[in-house]
């Protein structure tokens, strides 16, 4: 299966279960990859056939701006529904790091992989 990724997603958000955390934003970032065909595009070179990861990219900042959740796994979750109600992908993999969680890490996180449900030859 072809993948189309977006790495390094930086995002401001409210998160986190400590009282102290829903009132700060902090960054979060998010490595997506997407299971798509990428063989229409390629071979006709055209850009509408093609996943468009500017507009996944938008919608994922805006929907995780704008939704404050207390746990990495829940917008994990949401992200990958997201994903895969709004644009026709065959799997999504999720990877969200929060950089700034635990002294002397890099990040902590999740990464989840969901698949679609629906029949994409349709």
């Amino acid at each position: 299966m072809d993948k189309v990724f977006v790495q390094g997603l930086e995002v401001l958000t409210t998160i986190g279960v400590y009282e102290w955390e829903k009132g700060i934003r902090q960054k979060i970032r998010f490595d997506l990859e997407m299971g798509y065909d990428n063989r229409p595009a390629a071979a006709g070179d055209d850009i509408s056939k093609a996943l468009d990861y500017a507009a996944l990219s938008h919608k994922v900042t805006a929907y995780a701006e704008q939704n404050h959740v207390e746990l990495v796994e829940t917008m994990a979750e949401h992200i990958a529904r997201l994903i895969l109600t709004e644009f026709p992908v065959q799997s999504v993999k999720v990877r969200l790091t929060k950089p700034a969680a635990v002294p002397n890490a890099a990040g902590v996180g999740v990464e989840i992989e969901r698949f679609a449900t629906r029949n994409l030859r349709d």
